[in-house]
């Protein structure tokens, strides 16, 4: 009998400074991640939806911003992200001033959604000077049968 291994959930957390090279930092943390992990075939969705929420977050707060990876299950990953400022974007909080901010601007978190197995927005309030803002995540997972094998011949 083979034994059996367990892999234990893990999570990462990456500080980033509110400075325009982050984004991209956190691109390249993200495949590392996923390509250490073995989860390679989520490396196109969740580089997409990182970027949005990263990049949202280097434009609409004023101070230091985090990305959180997590494991969230089979071929499943969990992607926060954190940042200072408290306002909640459309479509993460629906409202009439939501579906009018996206006239506007907004579609990029909106494809978020279309992209995106599951999402939803945390108001941080309380502790420390700083410590409020909000906590934007997604999660997404690999569907082998959004993606069937070519024919070879």
């Amino acid at each position: 009998m083979v034994p059996a291994t367990v892999t234990p959930p893990w999570t990462y957390t990456l500080q980033l400074p509110q400075d325009p090279r982050a984004p991209g930092v956190a691109r390249t943390t993200l495949r590392t991640v996923l390509r250490v992990h073995g989860m390679s075939e989520l490396t196109e969705t969740a580089e997409l939806l990182a970027s949005e929420l990263v990049t949202n977050a280097y434009l609409h707060s004023k101070g230091p911003y985090s990305l959180r990876l997590r494991d969230a299950g089979r071929h499943r990953i969990r992607l926060s992200v954190w940042d200072t400022n408290p306002h909640i974007p459309a479509p993460f909080e629906w409202s009439a001033e939501a579906a009018a901010e996206l006239v506007e601007r907004g579609r990029g978190i909106y494809l978020v959604t279309l992209w995106a197995d599951s999402w939803g927005a945390h108001p941080m309030r309380g502790g420390l000077p700083g410590q409020g803002g909000k906590l934007l995540w997604v999660e997404c997972a690999w569907k082998p049968d959004a993606y069937p094998l070519q024919d070879s011949r």
